[in-house]
Formats: C-alpha cells, structure tokens, sequence
C-alpha cells in the first residue's frame, strides 16, 4: 500500500515537472511571437524587405517645349547591419572603393539615430554603373546589404544652372519637421528645384519583397496586394527661352555680372543669367557632386554659386532718372520742354555730381544724353515741394512713389531667395546725418541712382517693364504652367500699377529712350530694324573700377522684351551692356544677329582677367553719368 502510495506520489511529480516546462515554452513563445518582435523582426527581415519606391521628379521644359531637366536612373546601396553577418568586407570595400575605416564609419552611422541595427539605411548613395554592375554580380556574398533604384537629375544643356537650382540631401532638420522625408531622401536646394519643391517631388510608393537565404530577392509578396505605386511629380511648363539663355551666357563669358529678361505684358522671366556660372551637371552624383560644390564654393574670385541676378544688390546708376523723370511729371514738376543748367556738373553744388559735356537740352534729350545735373534738379523738385511742409514728408513722397516700381520691396516671384534692395528711409539719414541736419542737396546723388541707393538686377528689369507697360507690371515669374493642365497661379496674373499714370510723363520719357538709341549714348547699339527704347548708366563702385548697365525694351509699341544687362566693373554703359543686349534683343525678336564683328567682340572679352582676347585693354575713359 505503501509502495503503490509511493509510486501515485511519483507520477505526479513528473507529470507536474512535463507540465511546467510545457508553460514555461508556451509562455516564452507567446512572449516572443506576441510581445516581444524583436524576433518576429528579425524573421521577418530575413525574408521580407520594405522598399521605398521613389517617384519621378517632374521634368521640366522651357517656353517652347524644351526639355531643361530630366531623370536617370541611379542605385543606392543599403545595409541591415543587424544582417550583415560575416560579410566579405574586403571584397566590398573593392568594389565601392573604399578603405575598411570607411567602411566601419559608414556602418556605425547606420546603427545610430534615426538609424538602427535592424533598420535598412543607405550605406552608399548614386552608385556609378561601374560600380553598381560589379556589385550586383557579388550582392549573394554581402548578408545584409540590397540595392535600390532611384533617380537623379540630368540636365541636357549646360547652362541656366542659377535658374533651375540643384537637387541636394534633406537636412536633419527638414527631415524631423516634415513626415514626407526621411535622411537620405533629396530635396530642391535652389532656383525652380527649390521653389516648385512639393510640385515636382510627387508621392512616394511602398513595396514590400521577398528575399532568400543568399539575399536575393524572389519577388513580390503577395504579387504586390500590400504594395503601393509612387505617383510621379507634376512636369513644370518654364517661361524661359533656353535659345536666348544660352545665347546670354555665351556673351556673359568672361566677364561678372547678371542679365535679366522679362516680356512685359506677361511678367513672364525669359531668362535669368548670373555670371559666372557652372555646369548644372556638376551638382549631381555622389562623391563627385561633393568634390564638385566644394571647389565652386571656395572659388573666391568668380564666386560661381552666387545668384547675381536676385540677390547682388548694385547702384542703378543713371538707368534710374528714368523713374525721376516720371514722378517729376506725374507731380506736375516739369514737363517735355523743361531745360536745366549743366556746366560739367550741377551747379548749386560746386559741380557735383559732375557730368560730361553736352549742350542743354530739354526732357527726352536728358534721357538721351544722361545728364546729371538735370537729374539733380529733377530730384530737387520732387523731395523739395512746397505742398510738403516738412522736408521729411517731401522725401518720404518721393521713396513711395520709386518703391510703387519695385525698388525696395521684394517682388514676390517664385525663384527664392530675391533680395529687396534698398531706398534709404528717412530714419536711416536721421542716424547718419542727425535729425533736420540734412536736405535734398545732402542726398541728391540719389536722383542718379547712387549713395545707398541699390536694386537687384530682377527688380531692375521690372522697372523697365513698367515703364513699357506704361504705368503697371506682373510680378515676375519663371514657370507659366503646373502640370499637364498648365496651372498658373492667380497672383501671377494681376496688376501692380505705379504711383505714374500720367500717359504724356510715359511718352516723353519713351522718346528719350528712342533718342538714346538712335542719337544718344546707346547709338552705336542700334538695332537694325528695330524701334527700341533704351537707357545707359555708369554705376560709381566704391570698391573699384565702375559698373555698366543698360536696359531697354522692345518694340516701342506692343513690347515683346524688356531687359537689363549689368556688368561689374566694366566702366561705360555703352561700351559692354548696351551691346550684349541689343544682340540679344536682335536674336530673340528676329531670330539671328546680323552685327557679327560686336558679336564676336562681346563674345571674346575677358573682362575678369583685364585684358580681352583680341588683346585690347577693355578698360574706358571714365565718364560719369552714361
């Protein structure tokens, strides 16, 4: 009895041991297939792979259907580092040609935040075809790694590099703010690229694969049920001629400054040159790319990276009585036959600003011949009216009626990064001059368009619109269509009128700036057959030898173009600016240049190294006031 006793004690026993190890595994596999997925993780890594896949960033093209920037196909290598078991280090380092250091710095940064052990990062970002063909051969013998596709931009003309921006790496900070990125991903970094950003990047796409033990992938999990497609980027439709950029540029070389061109009844930007320039094509890939902006960030002396024609701010010079001109006989000031004294410079000021001979002459022959003592007067008049009590509200009048053109305002349009310029406020001379310590003659090289008066060259050419508008201009724009339904936006279409709507001030102006081609200090730029309206200036540089501009807009009636040419220390107007845009003018309105002697001349000057290459020194008698 006892025994039998015994051996129940016994089986219970045991069978109490069997059942509590049962529990012990039931518990530690509910545990690990329920709550803890580290495992789960890791099996399902094992055979799946999440992939992004990457849309198509929109193409863009010019004003004629053009294609300006494209898509190619490029590869990034990827790392699970928590897989990348027993990997062939050397072998891969070989191929991607790089040291094993390098290799293990890479593989700490893919185990760090936002990056983990068990997360698929990028290790090596647009590899070469080179590369990625040797890579895929061998990808069975590195555990851990795969390669995604993705697409880089191409630009099939090397020009227009300031325009259309270039695509870069998202920033940490972008990437935390915005859920649609993540390290890694590009981004617009500047011009069209930037501002269209979230127009061109469309959505991206989800695909989940099947892989094998060798890491080879086996296809789609489920044919794609879980997957879902990227929806490519909208195409942007440019307002930019890429003949007249391109022709723009080759007349820029050699030499530093900024051309802009707008067609007036439209706002729409024609092209958009800062000089010097880069290849677009140099910004895109992976170690290139960084070489590449590295040696245009610290190239000092042309600082290529620098978008002169939306953030150089430069003294307007003469091309800036144009607006005295106006708002003189907007206020009923002067009018056509108005004629002040010049004797080399203005008078009440010992002959300062002074000014190059020339007989005495009424409005449009003080366009025509640039004088600045007539401007001196002008801006006299305007700053000094006796309707005025206070002398600050006489200056005040006058700076809102310049900043209704433009100067001083950011104008809005859709390239980033415009700078406003500056017309001094009254605040400003108080601290410089002391509060009543200063007048009209104090200031008064401002009706020439110098001291701290500045504009960029976008806000340049906008002024000249408004002038062929007679009296009004669309904010500036480079893109004239989003997506295949071509959209525009609806600020693009509206009005911004000047504080001059007198028809008559507009005329009287306008036949100056006839006169200036034809008789005056742009007349060796005439343009055969064409009745074009311009304006020369010689901009005083502080820093060294003047600057030349010129703008002008043509034809006189219906206008088609308005442009502006600045030309860093370049001296006369006339000599360098007046050329370049009366070609470019002649090619975009006619189709062809029929001066090939200036053409070639403009092509040719090497102004940045002082000398030309027909070996003629490219330095003029300085004459102030053209």
């Amino acid at each position: 009895m006892n025994n039998n006793s015994h051996l129940s004690d016994r089986k219970y026993i045991i069978s109490g041991f069997f059942i509590v190890v049962a529990i012990v595994y039931i518990s530690r596999l509910f545990y690990i297939q329920i709550i803890d997925d580290k495992y789960k993780l890791d099996a399902r890594n094992n055979a799946f792979r999440n992939r992004t896949e990457y849309p198509l960033r929109g193409y863009i093209y010019d004003r004629n259907g053009k294609l300006l920037v494209q898509n190619v196909l490029s590869y990034d290598l990827l790392v699970t580092p928590k897989l990348a078991k027993n990997c062939d280090t050397l072998a891969l380092c070989k191929i991607l040609e790089i040291t094993k250091e390098e290799f293990l710095r890479k593989m700490k940064k893919a185990c760090q935040a936002p990056n983990s052990p068990r997360k698929e990062s990028i290790f090596e970002k647009q590899l070469s075809n080179k590369v990625y063909a040797a890579l895929q051969e061998k990808l069975y013998r590195f555990k851990g790694f795969d390669v995604q596709s993705r697409t880089v931009r191409r630009y099939p003309r090397p020009v227009a590099a300031h325009l259309l921006g270039y695509v870069g790496e998202v920033t940490k900070e972008k990437a935390a703010k915005e859920s649609y990125y993540i390290e890694g991903d590009y981004i617009g970094i500047s011009g069209i690229e930037r501002s269209y950003e979230e127009e061109l990047r469309g959505v991206k796409g989800k695909q989940i694969v099947m892989v094998d033990v060798h890491n080879k992938t086996k296809g789609r999990y489920m044919n794609g049920l879980f997957d879902t497609a990227a929806i490519a980027g909208k195409p942007l439709f440019s307002s930019i001629d890429i003949v007249l950029q391109e022709y723009g540029e080759k007349l820029m070389k050699g030499k530093k400054g900024a051309i802009v061109a707008i067609e007036p009844s439209t706002g729409e930007i024609l092209c958009l040159i800062s000089s010097p320039g880069y290849d677009p094509n140099l910004l895109v890939g992976g170690k290139e790319r960084s070489k590449n902006y590295t040696k245009l960030y610290y190239d000092s002396l042309n600082l290529p990276l620098f978008n002169r024609a939306l953030t150089a701010m430069y003294p307007p010079g003469s091309t800036f009585k144009l607006i005295d001109a106006l708002i003189a006989q907007q206020d009923g000031l002067i009018s056509r036959s108005t004629v002040y004294p010049c004797h080399g410079g203005y008078p009440p000021m010992g002959g300062h600003p002074k000014c190059h001979a020339h007989p005495s002459t009424d409005l449009p022959g003080s366009i025509a011949t640039s004088c600045n003592s007539y401007y001196s007067y002008v801006f006299r008049e305007i700053v000094d009216q006796k309707k005025y009590p206070k002398f600050e509200d006489g200056y005040n009048h006058w700076r809102d009626a310049v900043r209704s053109f433009g100067p001083n305002t950011k104008l809005g349009t859709d390239l980033p990064f415009d700078k406003p310029g500056n017309v001094p406020s009254v605040e400003y001379y108080n601290k410089i001059f002391g509060k009543n310590h200063w007048r009209s003659n104090t200031v008064v090289s401002l009706g020439i368009g110098q001291a701290e008066l500045t504009l960029v060259p976008l806000q340049m050419v906008n002024v000249v619109a408004s002038i062929a508008n007679r009296g009004y201009f669309y904010t500036p724009h480079c893109i004239k269509g989003v997506g295949i339904d071509k959209k525009l936006d609806p600020r693009f279409k509206e009005k911004h009128y000047t504080y001059v709507q007198n028809q008559v001030a507009y005329d009287n102006v306008l036949d100056g700036m006839q006169k200036c081609f034809d008789a005056g200090t742009a007349t060796a730029s005439k343009i055969p057959g064409i009745v074009a309206c311009g304006k020369t200036g010689t901009a005083e540089n502080p820093h060294g030898k003047d600057h030349a501009v010129f703008s002008a807009f043509a034809p006189r009636e219906n206008p088609k173009i308005a442009m502006v040419c600045f030309v860093e220390n370049a001296g006369f107007g006339g000599t360098w600016s007046a050329p370049i845009v009366s070609l470019m003018i002649e090619k975009y309105l006619t189709g062809k240049v029929t001066r090939p002697e200036m053409e070639k001349r403009m092509m040719e000057a090497d102004l940045i190294g002082g000398k030309n290459l027909l070996g003629k020194q490219t330095s003029t008698p300085k004459k102030k006031g053209h």
